[in-house]
């Protein structure tokens, strides 16, 4: 457990990427050139119906008030506010499931999650190649309640600090203990239903997005009995880590004008590499941060059919050989 002084400290570290990571949901989203279109106001709705939802056992969040709110911006549905964490099974064909599994971190700067664009979609596109997909809703930090106050406390936040210091990876790690946890609790609860899922619990790998990208990283690298198969990590930072031995394969992508992360070198390919560990690295020229599974002109749309041929690969979009 990470102690109370070394969490500050590491939320200290962590905040500048947490102000760039949030910007997806209130500067970047789709990263299109429609900044006036009426689909980037974020509009309050009601929380969605979630049936196949599952709590998970990390409890509330420490110290919360606010309470769980959800919003539609950019034609898609974002969660703000999350107070409990769930998981929600993308269950496939049982004619086409392969045995293997993802769990999905959605991305929003660890104040919103981007449950349709970059989790719900892609639950059911990976759920279409016969892969069983689980949506991690992870806690978040706590926002302003009302909308109003929400956007007032992000324009402040964007106006403090014009680009903030990237932190390291270990003090990121130590920010986002309530996060890794979630994610610790997916893969233990996987595991657990693996027999009634069909699926083999040494298949379990995980792909995030943005601040979902980082809690993928995280856990790998923190993440102790969570021990991730596979690793997709879709535009979020690249600073070189310490690579544990037998690390798992790693898939990246990331757009060269993403205005968080395309200029901050490629450590974590670097570091993958001179681990002798197995990584593809995709650099798409243009698509920006946030892109997901938003249709666009640009080839950074084509993420996901390169991340669907790299599982095939590697075995993981047909059963396992007896």
């Amino acid at each position: 457990m990470m102690t109370t002084s070394k969490t500050r400290a590491g939320r200290a570290w962590l905040r500048p990427a947490m102000m760039a990571l949030a910007a997806t949901c209130v500067a970047a989203g789709p990263a299109q050139a429609q900044a006036q279109a009426p689909s980037d106001k974020m509009v309050p709705i009601a929380i969605p119906a979630q049936p196949d939802a599952i709590t998970l056992n990390t409890g509330p969040l420490p110290g919360a008030k606010a309470p769980e709110s959800w919003h539609s911006q950019y034609n898609s549905v974002f969660a703000r506010n999350v107070t409990t964490a769930t998981l929600t099974p993308f269950l496939p064909d049982p004619a086409k499931a392969t045995g293997a599994a993802v769990i999905v971190a959605p991305g929003g700067g660890f104040r919103t999650l981007s449950m349709e664009n970059e989790g719900w979609d892609v639950a059911r596109a990976l759920a279409a190649q016969g892969v069983a997909a689980f949506v991690l809703k992870y806690r978040l930090n706590q926002t302003p309640a009302d909308m109003p106050g929400f956007e007032k406390s992000m324009s402040a936040m964007f106006s403090a600090v014009a680009r903030p210091a990237r932190p390291t990876p270990e003090a990121q790690i130590a920010g986002i203990a309530p996060q890794i946890a979630d994610s610790r609790a997916a893969f233990a609860l996987v595991r657990s239903r693996a027999a009634g899922w069909k699926i083999d619990p040494d298949r379990i790998g995980m792909v995030g997005f943005s601040a979902g990208a980082m809690l993928t990283l995280a856990t790998e690298l923190a993440g102790q009995d969570a021990k991730p198969a596979f690793m997709g990590l879709i535009y979020g930072p690249l600073a070189a880590v310490k690579v544990p031995a037998g690390a798992p394969p790693l898939f990246v992508a990331l757009a060269a004008d993403d205005p968080f992360f395309a200029n901050g070198g490629f450590g974590l390919i670097e570091s993958w590499t001179a681990a002798k560990r197995p990584v593809e690295f995709h650099l798409y020229e243009q698509g920006g941060h946030g892109f997901g599974m938003y249709q666009k002109a640009t080839t950074s749309t084509g993420w996901f059919g390169d991340f669907s041929r790299w599982l095939g690969m590697h075995g993981y979009l047909k059963p396992k050989a007896a």
